[in-house]
């Protein structure tokens, strides 16, 4: 029988003298006593696991299909190893019901717009499952989200409603900016006869640049006033 073991820099032995746990063993060669202890690998590498597409409901009443990848790894070689039999298909199963919990608890327009969210409280439920199992979660994600297809073409219909929404308030706003900026210079151009004869000498040149073949030119009154004296005099 071998009486010294070797561990890889990612991996803890666990050991058993006469069945009750003695200590942990850490990376590089270890002494064993033959017969009487019994080691028990762990090893302590971030797994990564792809979790089973899951069917549930939100809390608003839409049925979903979610699925998620989850990153985990064992933090306490001692808790692994003594409080729970195949810790890896129990973090999983743990995910999966954690998933369908925050799934439940969550609004789908929150689940559209704040997935960030859902990926935090995910994490918090896993999290305290697995503690006590000495399984740290490094990260979970939601991956996918499907949903029915007459639910697909209601938000598809709300978003083009806000966007017409939007393209109207932008053309009244641009329409009541403009007639505020005509006002203004309507009044320049009443207070000032010489600015309305400018006005008039400018219509009458961008008429003449388009190759019109009539023009008809408009006389300020003052003159047509003077001429109408003359005549009578």
């Amino acid at each position: 029988m071998n009486s010294f073991g070797i561990n890889q820099e990612y991996e803890r032995g666990v050991v058993f003298r006469l069945g009750r746990l003695h200590e942990t063993k850490g990376p590089g060669w270890f002494w064993r006593i033959p017969l009487a202890d019994r080691i028990v690998k762990v090893d302590l590498r971030t797994l990564t696991w792809a979790l089973d597409t899951q069917e549930t409901v939100t809390r608003d009443g839409v049925a979903v299909r979610v699925n998620a990848v989850l990153w985990f790894r064992a933090a306490q070689a001692e808790r692994v190893v003594t409080t729970v039999a195949d810790w890896r298909s129990a973090v999983i199963q743990a995910a999966e019901t954690a998933m369908r919990d925050a799934i439940g608890q969550s609004d789908l327009d929150r689940m559209l717009k704040d997935r960030t969210a859902i990926n935090q409280r995910l994490l918090e439920l896993l999290a305290q499952t697995c503690e006590r199992w000495g399984v740290a979660i490094d990260a979970v994600e939601i991956k996918d989200l499907d949903i029915p297809s007459q639910m697909q073409r209601a938000i598809a219909k709300e978003a083009e409603a806000i966007r017409e929404k939007r393209a109207r308030i932008i053309k009244a706003e641009g329409e009541q900016e403009a007639a505020r900026t005509l006002a203004d210079a309507a009044n320049v151009i009443a207070a000032s006869p010489g600015a309305l004869e400018l006005r008039r000498l400018q219509t009458l040149t961008e008429i003449g640049v388009e190759h019109n073949s009539t023009i008809v030119a408009m006389f300020p009154t003052e003159l047509l006033e003077a001429a109408r004296k003359l005549g009578a005099a």
